[in-house]
């Protein structure tokens, strides 16, 4: 069975840092991209970063770019993602998501939203 697990989450003043993580299991971890994905307090989705299976590629939303770092350690089954230079903005909770369909099935999804798999998210509050 495919599960993520999601912590790290907490509350943190506004400039302050946090790394999330996410435990993986129940699948062939190194062979699959992974996203982290975030929900805001009365927003939607939105997409936060995701990484190629082997970890040479990563990709940010406009938003995190430059204060977010997203990695994995495969060998552990585990993605991270570090968060500097918070806002309180970044205030929502996370969540850890990947899609183990053909690539060009999760190229065709409708947004971040219609991942196949997802943790149960954990709150990252900025506040002061």
């Amino acid at each position: 069975e495919v599960q993520l697990v999601e912590s790290g989450g907490g509350l943190v003043q506004p400039g302050g840092s946090l790394r999330l993580s996410c435990a993986a299991s129940g699948f062939t971890f190194s062979n699959y991209d992974m996203t982290w994905v975030r929900q805001a307090p009365g927003k939607g989705l939105e997409w936060v970063s995701t990484i190629s299976s082997v970890g040479g590629s990563t990709y940010y939303a406009d938003s995190v770019k430059g204060r977010f770092t997203l990695s994995r350690d495969n060998a552990k089954n585990m993605l991270y993602l570090q968060m500097n230079s918070l806002k309180t903005e970044d205030t929502a909770v996370y969540y850890c998501a990947t899609d183990l369909r053909p690539w060009a099935a999760i190229q065709a999804l409708g947004g971040a939203s219609d991942l196949e798999y997802w943790g149960q998210g954990t709150q990252v509050t900025v506040s002061s």
